[in-house]
C-alpha cells in the first residue's frame, strides 16, 4: 500500500503543470503520471508517493559508500518507492521500480518524521535515503532536515543526481553529503543504461560541490557502460574536475535484473580501474570487496602510510589526528568529525 500525498516542485504552464523536480520536467494533464511513476497530477495539484518508505534499518555510513564522512556513524536508512531511471542492472529493482515494473509491489506506509529523526539523535546517528532515488523524495527530504539539523543528525543521500538546478538549490542546505553514481562515460551510453541523459547528473555534482554538500562518486563497471578502459578514464576525469581530494568508489557489476547473462567484473579489472583512477589524479579510489582490504583503505597521499583501514561491514579504524595525518602532518580530506563544517 502506498499513500499518495500533496507534492510540491511544480508550476502552472499552458496545458497543464508542469514538474519541476528532475530534468525530464513531465507536463502533466489531470490524471497523467510522471515518467518517475511516484509524481501524478490529480486536479489543480501534484501528488507524490514518495513520503511514505519501504524500509527503515539501521548501517554504517560505509556501506552507502562514504569513506571520508564521518566514519562509524550509524545510519537510519529510509527507502521511498520509484527511480527517475531504469537501469536494467538495479538489484533494487523491486522497490526502485515501482510503478513501472509489474513485479515491483511494495508497502510504503506514511514516514513518522519525528520519530524517525528522534531515533536517530538517541543513537547518536544519521539519517540517508537510499536504495531507490532519494531526489524523487525531496519534500521528505526538506521535511526531515528541517527537524534533523536543529539535533546535530546529518541527512545523506545515495542518489542518481538527476534533479533540476533549481530543486539542488533548495535540498542542499538540508544535505550533509551524497554519495552519486556516474553510471556512464557518455550521453548515448547513459541514456542505453538508464533512459535519461547524463548531462543533468554531471551539473549536479558541480553544483553540490559548490554548495559545501561533500561529495563522493560511484561508478559500477557495467558492461558497454562503464567497464572499459576508455570509459573508465572519461569518467575519472570528470571525478577529478570536482577536485583530486574526490573519493571515487568503483562498484563490481553483479548479474541481476535484466542483466542476468552478463558476468561478474573480475578483481584485475577493478584493479586496472583504481589505476586509471589515480593516473588522472585522484587520491582517493576505493573498491570496497574485490580488492580485499587494500582496496577500502585511505593512505595518505604525501607519505603513503594507511590512515583508515575499514572491514567489509564497515568496522572503521582511524589513525587520523584532527584529520590530518598522524605520520607527516598531511590533511585528509573529509568530514571526521562532529564538529566540522555545519556540526551535523
Amino acid at each position: 500500500m502506498v499513500a499518495w500525498v500533496p507534492a510540491d516542485f511544480y508550476r502552472a504552464v499552458d496545458g497543464g503543470l508542469q514538474c519541476t523536480l528532475c530534468p525530464f520536467r513531465c507536463r502533466l494533464r489531470d490524471g497523467d503520471t510522471g515518467a518517475c511513476k511516484v509524481r501524478r497530477r490529480e486536479g489543480d495539484r501534484v501528488l507524490t508517493a514518495t513520503r511514505g518508505t519501504t524500509v527503515e534499518h539501521w548501517s554504517s555510513v560505509e556501506r552507502k559508500p562514504f569513506y571520508h564522512f564521518r566514519p562509524g556513524l550509524p545510519l537510519l536508512t529510509l527507502a521511498p518507492p520509484g527511480c527517475s531511471f531504469r537501469c536494467d542492472y538495479c538489484v533494487n529493482h523491486r522497490v526502485s521500480q515501482y510503478g513501472r515494473d509489474p513485479g515491483s509491489r511494495v508497502s510504503a506506509p506514511d514516514a513518522d518524521v519525528e520519530k524517525l529523526v528522534a531515533a536517530a539523535a538517541e543513537r547518536g546517528g544519521g539519517l540517508a535515503l537510499s536504495y531507490s532515488e532519494p531526489s524523487l523524495a525531496a519534500e521528505l527530504t526538506l521535511e526531515l532536515g528541517a527537524r534533523a539539523r536543529p539535533l546535530g543528525v546529518p541527512l545523506v543521500w545515495k542518489s542518481n543526481g538527476f534533479l533540476t538546478p533549481e530543486a539542488v538549490e533548495r535540498v542542499a542546505p538540508v544535505l550533509a553529503a551524497v554519495n552519486i553514481d556516474v553510471k556512464a562515460a557518455d550521453e548515448d551510453a547513459h541514456r542505453r543504461l538508464t533512459g535519461a541523459p547524463l548531462a543533468p547528473v554531471l551539473e549536479t555534482l558541480r553544483l553540490l560541490t559548490a554548495a559545501g554538500v561533500w561529495v563522493e562518486v560511484s561508478t559500477p563497471l557495467i558492461p558497454g557502460t562503464s567497464a572499459e578502459d576508455q570509459q573508465l578514464a572519461r569518467i575519472a576525469e570528470f571525478v577529478a574536475s570536482l577536485g583530486p581530494d574526490t573519493p571515487w568508489h568503483l562498484l563490481r557489476f553483479t548479474p541481476t535484473y535484466r542483466m542476468r547473462d552478463h558476468r561478474p567484473t573480475p578483481p584485475e579489472r577493478l584493479a586496472d580501474a583504481v589505476r586509471i583512477g589515480r593516473d588522472a589524479g585522484l587520491r582517493y579510489v576505493y573498491v570496497e570487496r574485490a580488492l580485499g582490504a587494500e582496496g577500502r583503505a585511505t593512505r595518505c597521499p604525501e607519505c603513503g602510510i594507511e590512515v583508515v583501514s575499514r572491514g567489509v561491514w564497515g568496522q572503521t579504524e582511524s589513525l587520523l589526528r584532527d584529520g590530518s595525518c598522524p605520520g607527516c602532518g598531511e590533511r585528509i580530506a573529509g568530514i571526521w568529525t562532529v564538529d566540522e563544517r555545519t556540526g551535523a
